[in-house]
């Protein structure tokens, strides 16, 4: 009963002042908020960063041929550097825990259809390349390249969307054939829209899909060979490189460890290039180490958002403290009338300890509400950027225009048990000065 009456004296005691009772809120408000939605977002980031290294598939091991410093390419002659087919062949025949091994070739080139002009990259592949790449065709628009079409060296290809719709807005391009450099190549399918490809370090390149043309890599081989040489005034760069990037998957150790042979495998793959590499053309990438340091870096960033949000729930706490104790000098003669009829310490302090709560938790109610509000405001604010600063938005990294913050569910529980925790470790000290007056000289208090 005696809590409930205390209860009811609280409430009646911040309503005789709204104004700072709303401030004091205020305060808590915004703490809780920033904890939930600084939480969110970092957690829509981490999201979309692991998102990214899981599209690579985390049983593979990724090399990339890597182009020399300008400097130390010849001017007059051809540079050959990256991995070759021998190193493909290599490393399929040698490495029994490699389940299979993808060759992928790529240039820029232009693509051509009547006056239509597109330029992309011609990608020379296989047909796991579209499950690697998690590349889907449209229904009802032909196939991806097959195996027969590999062995036989047809001049076919598969476009990605976006070129596509640029060779050929108005008609079916599957059965249309593309010129490419002295070639044509009949389209056999179209592929379903990609979103691209963020570049991971240093050592593995971001891709657009939008304006790709996938053949057999074998049709590449022939067709363009392993040459590409870029002429100048008065001389030529010339390189020579068989293969951009091979994706080797690794067998599955067990049904419940598919990726326990991931990193044993790397070792193993690293020293076979380095033994057949003198110079630094080949770069290894392995998702599955990427996908752990990407974990562990989330963690760290929710605990240092976490830190700056909580910075928030401080300030919101020595806000109602210093409210609390002009309310107790205001209220100096009330506590002294109270402990003339009989109120005890324990009374007084609850009596404030209870207003101080009762805040809190108001601020913290209002905080989590409004915290969920964190993906749609989000939204908005880039909607309204898109149409008030386009030009802004274009250049913002791709992370940054497609991240969606998403709720942490703990975060709830803990910004509203924090705010209650503020409330009382704040709220103590007030209670405790009020509780501990001499009721005498309260009453003389004018």
């Amino acid at each position: 009963m005696s809590w409930l009456r205390t209860l009811v004296l609280g409430l009646k005691s911040l309503r005789l002042h709204p104004l700072r009772s709303s401030l004091t809120v205020l305060g808590i408000f915004i703490g809780v908020t920033s904890v939930i939605w600084l939480l969110a977002i970092g957690e829509g980031i981490s999201a979309k960063a692991q998102e990214q290294i899981e599209g690579l598939g985390a049983n593979n091991i990724i090399l990339r041929s890597v182009k020399p410093p300008v400097e130390t390419m010849s001017s007059q002659g051809i540079t050959p550097y990256g991995l070759t087919r021998d190193d493909f062949d290599v490393l399929v025949s040698t490495i029994p825990t490699v389940d299979r091994a993808l060759p992928i070739r790529e240039v820029r080139r232009q693509f051509r259809y009547k006056d239509r002009l597109v330029e992309g990259r011609l990608v020379g592949c296989t047909p796991e390349y579209a499950e690697v790449m998690q590349l889907r065709v449209q229904p009802g628009r032909g196939h991806f390249i097959t195996d027969a079409e590999v062995d036989q060296k047809d001049n076919v290809c598969v476009l990605a969307s976006g070129t596509a719709e640029r060779l050929f807005p108005f008609e079916d391009p599957v059965g249309k054939a593309i010129h490419v450099d002295d070639a044509y190549y009949v389209v056999v399918g179209v592929m379903k829209e990609r979103q691209a490809m963020a570049g991971i370090g240093g050592s593995f390149a971001a891709q657009d899909f939008s304006t790709d043309v996938y053949i057999p890599i074998s049709t590449l081989w022939k067709r363009i060979g392993d040459f590409v040489t870029t002429r100048r005034a008065g001389s030529f760069e010339g390189e020579q490189i068989e293969i951009s990037q091979v994706t080797l998957r690794v067998k599955p150790a067990s049904d419940r460890d598919p990726t326990g042979y991931v990193l044993e495998t790397s070792e193993i793959v690293q020293a076979t290039i380095d033994a057949r590499h003198n110079s630094e053309d080949v770069a290894m990438v392995v998702p599955l180490e990427l996908l752990e340091q990407a974990r562990t870096t989330r963690l760290m960033f929710i605990i240092f958002m976490g830190m700056i949000a909580a910075i928030s729930l401080v300030v919101g706490g020595i806000g109602i403290m210093n409210i609390m104790l002009a309310t107790v000098t205001e209220r100096t003669r009330e506590i002294g009338i109270r402990r003339a009829l009989g109120a005890k310490q324990g009374d007084i302090t609850r009596q404030f300890l209870v207003e101080t709560v009762m805040l809190s938790m108001l601020g913290g109610l209002i905080g989590i509400a409004t915290g969920f509000t964190c993906g749609p405001v989000v939204r908005l604010a880039r909607s309204g950027l898109d149409a008030l600063a386009p030009h802004l938005m274009a250049n913002l990294p791709e992370v940054i225009k497609s991240v969606s913050p998403e709720v942490v569910p703990w975060s709830v529980p803990l910004a509203f048990g924090i705010s209650v925790g503020v409330g009382v470790i704040f709220g103590l000290y007030p209670a405790m000065r009020a509780a501990t007056m001499d009721p005498i000289e309260a009453l003389r208090h004018s």
